[in-house]
């Protein structure tokens, strides 16, 4: 009976860790103009990106997400569209863009544009593992 009992704590172990030690990584690379993302440190998708343009900039540091807005509008750049944006470091955000064509180089006022299907992949692994299990890395 205690081999069971073991057994069962071992199997119950297993199938838990994976939840608990969940991390998801948005790791961006302004050289590059690409964004990595690891789940549980496994990357999974590798994409173009747009950051800080010439006379702005994008912050570089580790951060974790603030907030989610599935829909949102920026106040400060003529209500442009955001969608599925995770703000990290004030009104900096990782977000959907209309501009795919520029994805790859530079182009924003300081954030982190993405295509539009790639952002909601993005926001729904963050909303599924939690802000407190996410993170965003921005290098050089």
């Amino acid at each position: 009976m205690k081999i069971f009992g073991i057994i069962v704590a071992f199997f119950a172990f297993v199938v838990a860790a994976p939840a608990m030690a969940a991390k998801v990584e948005a790791r961006i690379d302004l050289s590059s103009q690409r964004m990595y993302v690891k789940v549980n440190g496994v990357t999974k998708y590798k994409w173009a990106v747009s950051t800080g343009r010439a006379g702005y900039r994008t912050p570089t540091g580790t951060y974790r997400p603030k907030r989610l807005e599935r829909s949102w509008y920026s106040r400060k750049y003529d209500n442009a569209p955001m969608p599925h944006s995770v703000f990290f470091h004030g009104g900096y955000a990782i977000h959907g863009t209309t501009a795919v064509r520029n994805l790859g180089r530079p182009a924003s006022h300081g954030c982190v544009r993405l295509h539009p299907s790639n952002a909601a992949k993005l926001y729904s692994l963050i909303r599924k593992y939690g802000m407190g299990n996410s993170r965003v890395v921005v290098t050089r």
